[in-house]
């Protein structure tokens, strides 16, 4: 199996993972994940800090997305949906990414720079 596909692959299994632990996790707590996410954050304890780190992820994977799409209008909108739902939304976008470029990881990183 080459590199691109093992990599193809790990996209779709995240995607996929993600979604049905989350379809789990809304059904036993419901959709109050902001709330949760926040009092994590302010209690200042080792889940704080993984979801601060968690959202410095978010903020710079979608801030990334505006950067290498040259911050169209497009690109604003997916790169702020992207910082809300996470590899739901990155994952397939870096496979769409991947596929487009022929598998050139540079210009999947960069675009057209």
């Amino acid at each position: 199996m080459s590199s691109n596909n093992v990599f193809k692959t790990i996209l779709v299994v995240q995607t996929i993972g993600l979604l049905i632990y989350t379809f789990i996790a809304y059904q036993i707590e419901g959709p109050d994940l902001f709330g949760v996410f926040i009092n994590n954050i302010k209690s200042l304890n080792w889940s704080g800090q993984f979801n601060l780190d968690f959202l410095c992820y978010l903020t710079l994977s979608g801030f990334w997305i505006m950067w290498r799409n040259q911050f169209t209008t497009k690109s604003i909108i997916l790169g702020a949906v992207a910082m809300v739902l996470g590899i739901v939304i990155f994952a397939p976008y870096l496979l769409w990414l991947t596929n487009k470029e022929n598998g050139d990881l540079k210009r999947v990183l960069v675009g057209n720079r």
